[in-house]
Formats: structure tokens, C-alpha cells, sequence
């Protein structure tokens, strides 16, 4: 189970899915009328940046069942059958309230609709999920269903979908704190010699990289001090590995290089000023 504490950094994020998400399924009494949380959350953003680690702790930290749901589990070659399996998860969910049914990589699923849906079925599971998102046919008001979903590709989600995921947010590449706690929580986990005038270079040296980039760089960097031992690594014992140092890190950034482009970035800072909330 993933909690909030196994997150570095994402502050603002994190907040904003407390108020909108987590106290609700938590207290329904008290949001009720206008304080009605949303039925939908979007997170996007560039990969590897922890989107699918915040709808896990969404789900442990709420108490919820959660559902993770992939675009393969919902599509069948039969007709009708995509249909039936959506309203399927719905009841389960329904059943099982409070409940977190998380979707990822949802714009595989939920693109926008086009005219060379209609023969392919594709057209007839999304309107299925738009209806079930909508709760026409349920004791909407009393349902604690949340859908959450994870995209990098937010532009080519439906319009319809994107109105029903209320809460709309942002989850960017991490901040020089984020890094910082990133690092120190990656190598903590090997022996390191690290000082702190070190750890802030690295910090520094690693301004746009993700969360899975800075997991990658610690993973080579740890991976020196193995291939120092040589021909002798099938006697050496495990003591016997030297600490993770500064060069280590040095010669890692050298092939772990960020995986997001700037015109990505660029890309999703603009759908979150016209599409963000």
C-alpha cells in the first residue's frame, strides 16, 4: 500500500486531492449541497512524475476499494461485451463503496470520438462510460465513487470525459526540494558517502529530470562500486562493496539523461492554463 508519505515533493498537488478527494470519501456527511466532491479526477503530466502512485494512496489513504483498471481489461473482440464489462466495474463499484476505480493511460481508452468509432465498438464503450460516470441510472447522490485517471496525453481525452473529471490537475516534474528528497530517500537505501554540498550539486545537475529519471540515475550510480569488483564478484561478499560516491553519480548523469522534452512541458503547462482546475 502506497501512502502520502512515500511521495516526495508534490505538495500542492497532494493538498488539493485531500480537500477534493480524500476528506469526502472519508466524511461524506459533512460535503453535501455545494461542497459536493467531484465524481472525477485528471491527473496529467509528463511521465514517470507519480501519477499513478497518488491514485494508489488516494485509495489507502481514504479507506476505499481500488480498482485499477488498464484500456485491455474493459475491451472484448464481441460485440457488446466492452459495454457490459464497464457496467460491470460500476456495480462492483458500487457495491464496494467507498470506492476508487483508477484508469491509466485513460486516453487510450476515452480519446475523442470520432466518426471511425462507430463500427469498431470503441464509440459504444465510452458512451456506456459516460453514462455510468453521470450515474444516470443510480442512486447518484448516494454513491461514493471516484474515477481517477492518469494521462500524458491530456489533449486527446474526450470533451465530454474531461467535463466530467471535475478536479483537472496538474502533476509536474519535481522541484529542487522534491529532487532533494527523492535523493536522499534513493540512497538511503545503499551505503553513500554524499555530503551535503554534494547532494545540493546533484541536486542542481538534475534540474528536469522526473521521478523515474532520478530513480534510474541512483540505480546506475549504485551499479559502480559492483562493477569495481571485476573478475572477483563471484567470491566478493556483499560488505565488501565500496560506498555509493559523488563520481559514482557524475558518471551516471552521463547516460541517464531527462526523458521529457521541453516542448512537452511546454505542451502541458498550456492545456493546464485553458483546462486546468
Amino acid at each position: 500500500s502506497v501512502t502520502w508519505d512515500d511521495i516526495a515533493g508534490l505538495a500542492y498537488a497532494k493538498k488539493s486531492v485531500q480537500e477534493a478527494v480524500i476528506w469526502p470519501l472519508m466524511r461524506p456527511d459533512l460535503f453535501t449541497g455545494l461542497r459536493k466532491p467531484p465524481k472525477g479526477l485528471l491527473l496529467f503530466g509528463p511521465p514517470g512524475t507519480g501519477k499513478t502512485l497518488i491514485g494508489k494512496a488516494i485509495a489507502h489513504e481514504s479507506g476505499s476499494t481500488f480498482f485499477s483498471i488498464s484500456a485491455s481489461s474493459l475491451t472484448s473482440k464481441w460485440v457488446g461485451e466492452g459495454e457490459k464489462l464497464v457496467k460491470t466495474l460500476f456495480s462492483l463499484a458500487r457495491y464496494f463503496q467507498p470506492s476508487v476505480v483508477f484508469i491509466d493511460e485513460i486516453d487510450s481508452l476515452l480519446s475523442q470520438r470520432s466518426d471511425g468509432d462507430a463500427d469498431n465498438g470503441s464509440r459504444r464503450l465510452k458512451t456506456e462510460f459516460l453514462v455510468q460516470l453521470d450515474g444516470a441510472s443510480t442512486n447518484d447522490d448516494q454513491d461514493r465513487i471516484l474515477i481517477v485517471g492518469a494521462t500524458n496525453r491530456p489533449e486527446e481525452i474526450d470533451e465530454a470525459v474531461r467535463r466530467r473529471m471535475g478536479k483537472r490537475l496538474y502533476i509536474p516534474l519535481p522541484s529542487k526540494e522534491g529532487r532533494k528528497e527523492m535523493f536522499l530517500r534513493l540512497l538511503a537505501k545503499n551505503p553513500n558517502t554524499l555530503s551535503d554540498e554534494e547532494m545540493e550539486k546533484l541536486v542542481e545537475l538534475t534540474d528536469g529530470y522526473s521521478g523515474s529519471d532520478i530513480k534510474n540515475l541512483c540505480a546506475e550510480a549504485s551499479m559502480f562500486s559492483v562493477r569495481d569488483l571485476g573478475s572477483f564478484i563471484k567470491h566478493a561478499s556483499a560488505d565488501q562493496l565500496r560506498p555509493i560516491e559523488f563520481k559514482d553519480c557524475r558518471s551516471a548523469l552521463k547516460s541517464i539523461r531527462p526523458s521529457v522534452a521541453q516542448s512537452d512541458l511546454d505542451r502541458y503547462i498550456e492545456w493546464n492554463r485553458t483546462f486546468g482546475s
